[in-house]
């Protein structure tokens, strides 16, 4: 590894432990509720455990299947409810236990008794005086009425006094039985408020799995991992929360054991007066059988929300046994895709060692041509493996018809040649085609045709720099596009006949037309059983007027010439057999020559 290597893999390291370390520190951790909060803040006022309501809540938020929506609105419900009863535990345990107000606090408290005073005095004052002015003459509700208007000022400025004394009460850490009243009526508040939950989607993990492939299905199966711990661990709070309850039960059931005890130490029941001098044992009973019951209703709250508690984890339960059926379907979904994939991999391993086996025992298959078929087979081997694999991994998607058809049309771009070259192979195999042993003629190029396959046409070329009707040895190919794009020229007819023509120069010491006459009296013997033939397909093939004047006579032409005099002889032959039949002429002709000549 070079320096600049390691140096580029040190810095990414570092990246990523500080993408971790602030993923770590991002992490969505559940804070304390504002009564916690206040509690831990050093003020008298019992602590309110909302964080179980918000748990629920956030847990409710993941539920995605009908499965899962009835114990996400259960566990809703019965964390609301435990809420309610622990408002109504603290509500209880102040009166139970008032707090220690502290000296700031007791001096509020003590302006708020005196403004309390003072405000039902005036209170009284004005009920008297509104008796009055019912009863006044006419001379006296004038001052009555100023002295009613002074009594209202002076009670709202009272009421406005008390009022304000209350909030720096709060504010000082007291009051904290009208503190928790107002949390209280806030979290109705909010409750009746809150919009109604939008059911998440519900659909089933058979369909999403069939959607979307094996990375989709592992990043679901971490999904449902995540929501499994979030339960469990809420399962675990709930349950830890039921079992500090149960402590605290028990301390308030010795609390009210011990006050029991003391009540039946001063004489049992309590007194039946209301009202009782202060000190005295009827004001001591009084008061024990007060804590008695308000000690009673304390266990009774804590009770209930010990069982709310034990059922809210009883309900999460529940919910990860439902994730856990989820985790496991997919788990088996993901481990079946696998499953496809290695053995698609497996059936490319045999499949390509079964084709190369069978490929080496086939006879009579040129050596190039055997590796290339292999070259391609294993190609087509592979593309289908990844194929299959991609669409395992992947899945196949949701638009299929826009892909196939986005796919279709790049293919018809990038494969027109072939794809026309196909179509041209229909064309040449009709009437007016060419067939394997024809000579003809694309794009400039002549030859015998030697393989016609479907996208490819495969002539032996003839004719070179000396000899226009010689092979050359060469094998030109041609895509079969030509016959729709281009045009071609076919030498063969029915029979594969075609028109051959030899040429001589007769020196001018000699009759041209003699020598013309001769050479075409050995040319008409030598092909009057072609000319024959010809011409009788020939009119088959036509099937009209024109195919009575057509003629496969020789035909001779007598030209001047550099040197003398050119004799160019005309016949028809058919397309194999005219090196043959002009081979034979030539030998005819030489001694026609020769005689002449002597």
């Amino acid at each position: 590894m070079s320096a600049s290597q390691r140096t580029s893999a040190v810095v990414l390291g570092l990246l990523l432990a500080a993408a971790l370390y602030a993923l770590w520190n991002t992490r969505d951790i559940a804070g304390p509720s504002t009564a916690v909060a206040a509690a831990a803040a050093g003020n008298h006022m019992p602590v309110i455990d909302e964080s179980t309501l918000l748990q629920a809540q956030r847990l409710a938020r993941m539920a995605n299947t009908p499965e899962e929506l009835p114990l996400a609105q259960a566990a809703v419900q019965t964390a609301d409810h435990e809420l309610d009863l622990a408002y109504m535990g603290a509500l209880h345990a102040i009166r139970a236990h008032p707090p220690v107000l502290s000296p700031e606090a007791l001096k509020i408290q003590a302006r708020i008794e005196d403004a309390q005073k003072r405000l039902a005095s005036d209170t009284d004052t004005l009920t008297e005086l509104a008796q009055k002015m019912g009863k006044a003459t006419e001379a006296e509700k004038p001052d009555l009425q100023d002295q009613l208007d002074l009594i209202g000022s002076q009670i709202e400025i009272e009421k406005d006094e008390i009022e304000e004394a209350n909030d720096d009460l709060m504010a000082a850490g007291g009051n904290v039985h009208q503190r928790i009243q107002k949390a209280q009526e806030e979290h109705l508040a909010a409750e009746r408020n809150a919009p109604a939950p939008a059911p998440a989607p519900s659909a089933s993990l058979s369909a999403l799995s069939a959607l979307h492939g094996m990375v989709a299905q592992f990043r679901q199966w971490l999904a449902l991992h995540r929501k499994r711990s979030a339960l469990e661990g809420a399962r675990h709070d709930a349950s830890a929360s039921a079992a500090k309850l149960a402590e605290q039960r028990q301390q308030v059931a010795d609390d009210l054991t011990n006050v029991q005890q003391q009540l039946q130490a001063l004489g049992g029941k309590s007194p039946a007066v209301a009202a009782a001098p202060a000190g005295s044992p009827a004001a001591a009973k009084l008061e024990l059988t007060r804590q008695v019951a308000v000690d009673q209703r304390r266990l009774m709250v804590r009770d209930q929300r010990i069982s709310a508690r034990r059922k809210l984890a009883d309900t999460y339960g529940k919910w990860d046994s439902v994730v856990a059926g989820q985790q496991r379907a997919v788990l088996r979904e993901w481990l079946a895709g696998a499953a496809v994939v290695i053995a698609a991999l497996l059936l490319l391993l045999f499949a390509d060692r079964w084709l190369n086996r069978l490929l080496g025992r086939a006879r009579g298959i040129d050596r190039r041509q055997l590796a290339t078929l292999r070259s391609v087979i294993g190609a087509a081997l592979q593309v289908i493996a990844v194929v299959l694999i991609l669409f395992m991994l992947v899945g196949v998607p949701g638009q299929i018809a826009t892909v196939i058809g986005i796919v279709g049309a790049g293919l018809t771009v990038a494969l027109k040649d072939f794809i026309v070259a196909f179509i041209g192979w229909f064309v040449l195999m009709g009437k007016n085609g060419i067939r394997v042993g024809d000579w003809v003629e694309i794009k400039g190029v002549s030859g015998e045709v030697v393989e016609l396959s479907v996208f490819h046409t495969v002539l032996l070329e003839t004719g070179n720099w000396t000899d226009a009707g010689h092979p050359t040895g060469r094998r030109v190919t041609f895509t079969n596009s030509f016959a729709i794009e281009g045009h071609y020229f076919n030498f063969s007819t029915t029979g594969q006949w075609l028109w051959d023509e030899l040429t001589l120069v007769v020196p001018f010491s000699r009759d041209p037309h003699a020598v013309a006459a001769a050479i075409q009296k050995e040319v008409t013997a030598a092909t009057a059983e072609n000319a024959h033939q010809a011409e009788d397909e020939w009119h088959r093939a036509s099937r009209g007027a024109r195919g009575a004047t057509l003629s496969a006579q020789p035909a001779i032409a007598v030209r001047p010439a550099v040197g003398g005099v050119e004799i160019a002889v005309r016949y028809v032959t058919r397309a194999a057999d005219r090196y043959a039949l002009r081979a034979k002429l030539y030998q005819a002709m030489v001694p026609l020559l020769a005689e002449k000549s002597a």
